[in-house]
Formats: C-alpha cells, structure tokens, sequence
C-alpha cells in the first residue's frame, strides 16, 4: 500500500547542506499498522512530510498504492501533533469534520453520513456543534482524527498526534487509534518518539538511525490484536520489545555520525 525506496533528503543552506534522511527503504502492506521511532531530530517529520506529498525528497520514491507520491494524494490523510493549528476555531467540529470532504466535492447527504460515522467513531457526537476552543487539547485532538477518518484515506500518517496531551488522555487516545484502525482497516503509519506507544499500537516497529537517517531495525510486534493498557503493558513480551526497541535507540544515539556536509 505504502512503498517507500531509497529516500533521501538535503536541505541546501547556503553554502553547507545538512543530509537528514539518508536512504530510507520501507514498506507497509494494506492494512497495516507501523509505528515509525527514532531519537530526537532524526528527520521523522522530514519523512512524513516526503511521504505525504508536502515536500519532494533529494532522490527516492515514494508510491501510494503503486502511484508515485509527488503531491498529496487524494488516498492519504495526515493527523499532525499540534492540533490546535489545525482546525479552525471559527468553525463548529462537524464544519471542521467536513471541510476536506466539501474539498473532495461529496454530495452533502454522503458528507452528513461520513460526519456523524466519525464523530461517532471518535466518541464526539454530543460535541458536533461545539467550537474547537471549548473542548479540551484530547477531544481537540479527537476532531482531527475524526476529520482524517472521514476523508476515507487508504493511508493514515500520525505525526507524533499524542505528545501534547496527558498520560491518561494519551492512553485513551492509543486505544482509540488500534479501535479504528481494526473496525476501517485503513493502512496506519504512526510516528512517535514514545517507545512504550510504538510497542503498544504497533504490529511493527521501524526504528530510525540518528540524522542522516536509515532504518536501523524493523521489529514485529507478536502480541495478541486484543491489547488493552493493563493486560498488554504487563505481558512479558512486551517488555521484552520495549527493551529491544530501547536499546536499537540507545545504540542510534550512540553511533550517530555527523550530517554529511557539501
């Protein structure tokens, strides 16, 4: 569904140029849920922005569904971490929620359909008339899941969508993710930088060198589709994965080699 193949990234500045994604080959098959981790400044957001259409990589390809990736693809939504820029505060949560389909051109009757099924999914019916600004930063964050579900994507990509919210939201939010991923089916590629999350959502884990980025290691996560916070988090395996997944980050850290300048 998601192919990605020798991706690389320079930002020319000037008279140096800083290398941030290297060679970076992946892929996900349909349906697939893959959390992205690697340490700080590693050039997760770089990727995903090469991967969504938003900026054309140095050299590589990226195909969506065997179509080459240059702009954004009507198939690919994007949920960002700071959700509060991304909805309109002007605008009610169903406006926000069916923006993009207006953007598609749906007919309404289909747009008022895809609306209430994702609010629905998101457990924000109630909330359908309130603004953005009168809900709290994980109901905010709600919305704009609600908003890329309804678009109907074939690939989700998540950029780090948790880190500004509070551990038990956050906890809420993990479980609504893998809910939604199992009842749509959707392809999902997460980016995080919290290992225990990347272990927990997951079925792999792709762990990214330090800048100039490769994938380092690319784990399967063999634990059972039903997790749930308690169960899973105390399942040995789990710790184990944690473990490994932490000392692949520990080692990138370690090992990582100046950016190439030219």
């Amino acid at each position: 569904m998601l192919k990605v193949t020798a991706l690389q990234k320079i930002y020319n500045g000037g008279a140096s140029a800083v290398e941030a994604v290297r060679d970076l080959t992946f892929e996900l098959a349909e349906g697939e849920l893959v959390c992205l981790v690697g340490p700080s400044g590693c050039g997760k957001t770089t990727l995903l922005k090469c991967i969504a259409g938003l900026m054309p990589p140095t050299s590589g390809t990226v195909e969506l569904a065997g179509d080459s990736v240059t702009a954004p693809p009507p198939d690919m939504a994007v949920v960002f971490q700071e959700y509060g820029r991304s909805l309109f505060a002007w605008m009610s949560v169903r406006a926000n929620v069916e923006l993009p389909l207006k953007e598609k051109k749906l007919p309404k009757e289909r747009r008022r359909e895809l609306v209430a099924q994702s609010l629905e999914a998101v457990g924000l019916t109630a909330f359908a008339d309130s603004y953005p600004w009168q809900l709290s930063g994980g109901m905010q964050q709600r919305v704009a899941i609600a908003r890329a579900v309804a678009y109907e994507p074939k690939v989700l990509l998540m950029d780090e969508p948790f880190a500004a919210v509070d551990a038990q939201t956050r906890a809420d939010l993990e479980d609504l993710i893998r809910n939604i991923w199992q009842r749509l089916g959707v392809t999902v590629l997460f980016v995080t930088h919290d290992i225990d999350e990347a272990v927990y959502l997951g079925e792999r884990v792709l762990v990214l060198s330090s800048s100039p980025t490769v994938v380092q290691d690319d784990i399967t996560v063999d634990l059972p589709a039903e997790r749930d916070q308690l169960t899973t988090r105390q399942d040995e395996r789990f710790t184990e994965l944690r473990a490994r997944v932490y000392a692949q980050i520990q080692q990138a850290k370690n090992s990582a080699a100046p950016a190439a300048a030219h």
